[in-house]
């Protein structure tokens, strides 16, 4: 069997296997599910470590016959493979997953079999949107990596949690339904599901229909991402999620709409994306300054954290439609720092949570006192996603706004007043947090952070100083799939000449048919 079948359907293995066990055998339910994650992050590690970052061909694929389209001889397969972007979500997953699991010891108490299951088919959804080469397959994959979340809000959440289920589910499905419609429609057109021919034929469609198609693949991943306007389902979200919910939905299933934007909206319609390149830049620059002053008016750390995705991932969706080789980059590199960054907070706050039972930042106050290494932790990721030189948000958001300028120096300029707004609303967070006295008798008998929450955070903080040191061990694996032979730069180069030969094609008939009416008018003086 093949290296990312495994991959991808040993979580569900793993959730069989939860829900063949008694409920009440805990501890064992707890120990396959965590075996399981761990194994299929060494596996996924090992892909990684092995991946060819100077091709742009897909590798490790894998190819099988599913079935034939009714009344068509359009056959859907099962394919599977991975290029430079995917591998680094692939790697993501492997590493942010074993590390939720742990993380549940803390707060799930209540239905412990019922959620592994959801975790475990979760991940394999998750990983399938990121290995699919088929088009078909694809979606089946995203829909199986949606439900779960459904659940895991709603039944392990907060007080308002049935709100925030309805909410995330209608925005979801919107938009699956939506890039559904588009699906069926290029299928229909290029009669074939397989990802590599669209993404070579999907030029040949007439302008019109690339145009509606690049809008509804646009929408169903700006709503994933979230992109303003479509952002108002996230912080609710992660307020009502468990811990463990929050610090995988920041990690890794918000990065399956950055990556659809990469994959399908790029990918398939450069010229697309060039048509509207300053709308979806302008989009992701209003994203970064809005995000940042929702951020500076919570009173929840929780939502707080969560309002800073929408200014954050605004920076990626910037980066990328700077279409840009710079900006493109630093936005994939950026989604892996934003799911260590905001991850490592969300667990940070979790586990002063589990211990106060309050997350309003004005009920806390000097428990750096208290909670020394809790502080030094939470002061390093929050540093981390300010973008400090040395840690891993400053390579990414530097090569994002550098790409942003060469693109538009104004959606650029907007982009850097978010570097100083993020700075502004973390740093008072943590002060507020973290330092002054301690005033309140609750936060002077808080206890530390023990050794399993400490082991939970090390491989990130790691990760973090790492990307920032030596991003390049990162960024090469790229080099192929961006800036290569058929990468996704020389597509966007070959759009821009497509579309630059429209124009002088057009200017020239424009010169012609104003020729022609000049010599008729001529003719008509003369008579």
């Amino acid at each position: 069997m093949d290296s990312l079948t495994v991959l991808t359907f040993l979580p569900l293995v793993g959730a069989f296997l939860v829900m063949a066990m008694p409920a009440s055998q805990t501890k064992a339910i707890r120990l396959v599910a965590l075996a399981t994650t761990v194994i299929t992050g060494v596996i996924g590690l090992s892909i990684y470590a092995g991946f060819d970052g100077a091709s742009a061909a897909m590798q490790n694929t894998c190819e099988a016959p599913w079935f034939t389209l009714p009344g068509t001889d359009i056959a859907v397969a099962y394919r599977l493979g991975l290029d430079g972007i995917s591998v680094l979500m692939v790697g993501l997953t492997a590493i942010i997953m074993p590390i939720v699991i742990l993380s549940t010891y803390g707060h799930i108490h209540d239905r412990v079999k019922e959620f592994f299951v959801w975790m475990l088919i979760m991940e394999t959804g998750m990983l399938g949107v990121f290995l699919s080469m088929d088009i078909v397959l694809f979606y089946v994959f995203w829909e199986v990596s949606l439900v779960p979340l459904y659940f895991l809000v709603g039944i392990w959440g907060g007080d308002q949690r049935i709100y925030a289920t309805v909410k995330f589910f209608l925005y979801t499905v919107a938009g699956s339904l939506v890039m559904l419609v588009a699906i069926i429609a290029m299928i229909l057109a290029l009669q074939t599901t397989n990802m590599e021919t669209m993404l070579a034929t999907a030029s040949t469609l007439p302008l019109a229909d690339q145009s509606w198609m690049f809008f509804a693949f646009a929408l169903a991943f700006c709503i994933k991402v979230p992109v303003l306007p479509f952002h108002t389902w996230l912080a609710d979200a992660h307020t009502q999620a468990p811990t463990s919910g929050s610090v995988l939905l920041a990690g890794v299933l918000l990065k399956m709409g950055t990556y659809g934007l990469i994959r399908f909206a790029i990918g398939f319609f450069p010229m697309m994306a060039l048509e509207h390149q300053s709308l979806f830049m302008g989009l992701g620059a209003v994203g970064i300054v809005y995000g940042a002053f929702l951020a500076m008016a919570q009173t929840d750390i929780k939502r707080l954290i969560a309002c800073s995705s929408v200014s954050h991932l605004g920076f990626v969706v910037m980066g990328m439609f700077a279409l840009t080789e710079t900006g493109m980059r630093g936005s994939i590199l950026q989604m892996v720092n934003h799911g260590l960054s905001t991850g490592l907070l969300f667990l940070l706050i979790g586990m002063v949570y589990e211990r106060r039972h309050t997350r309003l930042i004005s009920d806390f106050g000097g428990i750096a006192a208290s909670m020394p290494i809790f502080a030094v932790f939470f002061i390093i990721s929050m540093l981390s996603s300010v973008g400090l030189p040395g840690l891993n948000g400053f390579v990414g958001e530097f090569m994002i706004l550098a790409g942003s300028f060469e693109a538009s120096p104004m959606w650029g300029a907007i982009g850097v007043t978010g570097v100083i707004f993020g700075a502004v609303y973390l740093l008072s967070a943590t002060r507020r947090m973290l330092f002054g006295p301690l005033t309140r008798d609750e936060n002077r008998n808080l206890t530390d952070i023990n050794l399993r929450e400490i082991g939970l955070m090390v491989p990130m903080v790691i990760l973090c100083f790492w990307m920032g040191v030596q991003p390049n061990a990162f960024l090469d694996k790229l080099d192929g799939s961006i800036g290569g032979e058929g990468g996704l730069m020389q597509r966007i180069e070959a759009a821009k000449e497509q579309r630059a030969n429209n124009a002088t094609l057009n200017l020239e008939a424009t010169a012609a048919l104003s020729a022609i009416q000049l010599d008729e008018n001529l003719m008509e003086v003369s008579r």
